[in-house]
Formats: structure tokens, C-alpha cells, sequence
């Protein structure tokens, strides 16, 4: 290949003459692809205030997804090969490129998973504030304290509800054995009168909880192939209750937790939460 043939751009491996045209229309696609961001990014927040997260942990599950984001455009180029039939010196500086440029998007994966902090924060929604044992400075007044919830009150008031309940001989597990992962889930401005709450939520939902209890409890068909093994345990009280109020931040607790399969199949034999609003 001649000097004439790099300069006039006829090489086999030239680059294509610059078009002012095609890089606005690249920039153009770049801004709506950030403005939809943008807003798609509020509607997560939205979202993750309504489930009573606090802003820290909203701007964590966001950084992360975007990480994600970042990570995944890591592997299409690792992944992308120089063109057919291109000459060995250009296929070497381009696997150089491909490595280069890899590198700096898995940097920004690391630097967005961990930096991007006070964005929810400054979205101006009400996020549920979080609860540090920090010291008041000096003339200001010590923070509320928080009850505690009492896990043997909270399952001695589930234990009052009869008709949510199989007979203790027919219980998959021992009494309470998911009610720490459930009680993870009240927020703490909750815990004041939850069991009085609890008692209140079953008696409203008597008749459906007795329906749950028959169609999908022990001894039932579904329940015969080893599913729905929740249903009749007295803190499935407490799971349908916050299944009903807070469902993503009972499903984030839940994930960290406990196995999947066991809150799908008592999301599928509760029903969607629209029911309630048609009762």
C-alpha cells in the first residue's frame, strides 16, 4: 500500500473520511439515551422511596445497576474482533485499543458502583431516614428511640389468629423459624403497636386467610408436591402483612436471606395485592 493510497484514503485498512453529520446524529442519540436515564433513574427512586428504603440504599441499588450497565458494555468489546482480512499490524493495534478501552470502562463500572452517593437525596422525594446510634451534639436533644419489636409477642399474636394457622403437628418447621427475615421488613417507625397491627390485618382478612389456608395449607392437593410450604406457619402472618405494605423492601430482605421459591409461592397463592381493593 502507497502514501498515496493512506493519504487519499483508498488503503484497505483507511479509515473513513470524518462527517460532521453522522457525529451530530451521534451526540443527538447519546443525549436521549441520558435523558431517558434520567428520568427512568427518578421512577427507580420513586419506587424505592415507596418501599421505605433510606436514600443511601437507594443510591446503592442504583450505583449497582448502572455498574452493571458499564460491565455489560465491558464484555462487548473484550468480545469484538478486528474486520475480516485486516493486515496483522492493524489487527494488533486494534486488540491494543479493544484492551484499552476495556480497562477504562471497567474503572468506570468500580468508580459508579461505589461514588455516585446523594443522588436520591437530591431528587427531593421522602426517603425513609436511616437510624445511626450516633452521639446528639452537645445542647441538642438525644434522637427518639425506636422500640424494639418483640418476636415472641409478635408470634403470640399470630398464635391468636386460629384461622391462619395449620395444627402445630402439621407446621413444615418450628414455630418462628422465618419471622426474623419477616420482622426485617417492619421499618422502624412500625414497630410501635405492630402486633396490635398484625391482629387488626388478620381479622380484616379472616375469610381470605381461611381460603389460603384450605386451598394451600398441609394436607392440601398443591401442598402434596412440596410447595407452599409457608402456608400455615404463624409468622406467614407477619410475610402477607408486609407483603401487603412494604413488597419490594419484604422481597430485598427476603433475597438476602432466605430461598426464593418460598415467598413465590406464597406471592402466587396470596394473589395480587389488587385484590384487596376490590373486597
Amino acid at each position: 500500500m502507497s502514501t498515496d493510497d493512506i493519504e487519499q484514503g483508498t488503503g484497505v485498512n483507511a479509515l473513513p473520511p470524518h462527517d460532521p453529520d453522522a457525529y451530530g446524529q451521534e451526540l443527538a442519540r447519546i443525549g436521549r439515551h441520558q435523558a431517558e436515564a434520567t428520568t427512568a433513574r427518578r421512577t427507580v427512586f420513586e419506587a424505592l422511596a415507596g418501599a421505605g428504603l433510606s436514600h443511601e440504599q437507594a443510591d446503592d441499588i442504583v450505583s449497582r445497576l448502572e455498574a452493571g450497565a458499564v460491565a455489560s458494555a465491558h464484555t462487548w468489546i473484550s468480545e469484538s474482533i478486528a474486520p475480516h482480512l485486516s493486515a496483522e499490524c492493524f489487527a494488533d493495534g486494534w486488540y491494543a485499543g479493544v484492551r484499552d478501552v476495556a480497562k477504562e470502562l471497567l474503572n468506570i463500572a468500580d468508580t459508579t458502583a461505589t461514588t455516585h452517593q446523594g443522588r436520591a437525596a437530591a431528587t427531593g422525594l421522602r426517603f425513609h431516614p436511616t437510624h445511626n446510634p450516633v452521639s446528639p451534639a452537645s445542647g441538642e436533644a438525644p434522637p427518639e428511640l425506636v422500640p424494639a419489636l418483640d418476636p415472641k409477642a409478635v408470634l403470640a399474636a399470630a398464635e391468636r389468629c386460629p384461622w391462619a394457622l395449620a395444627p402445630c403437628e402439621a407446621r413444615h418447621w418450628p414455630d418462628g423459624a422465618f419471622l426474623g427475615t419477616a420482622l426485617s421488613a417492619v421499618r422502624p417507625e412500625e414497630h410501635a403497636g405492630y402486633t396490635e397491627r398484625l391482629e387488626a390485618f388478620a381479622q380484616q382478612h379472616r375469610e381470605r386467610l381461611e381460603q389460603l389456608l384450605r386451598a394451600y395449607g398441609p394436607g392440601s392437593t398443591p401442598a402434596s408436591h412440596g410447595r407452599y410450604a409457608l402456608i400455615g406457619q404463624p409468622e406467614t402472618l407477619v410475610i402477607l402483612e408486609r407483603m401487603e405494605t412494604a413488597p419490594l423492601l419484604l422481597r430485598g430482605t427476603w433475597d438476602d436471606e432466605e430461598e426464593d421459591v418460598f415467598l413465590d409461592d406464597l406471592e402466587f397463592a396470596w394473589g395480587p395485592r389488587i385484590r384487596l381493593s376490590r373486597r
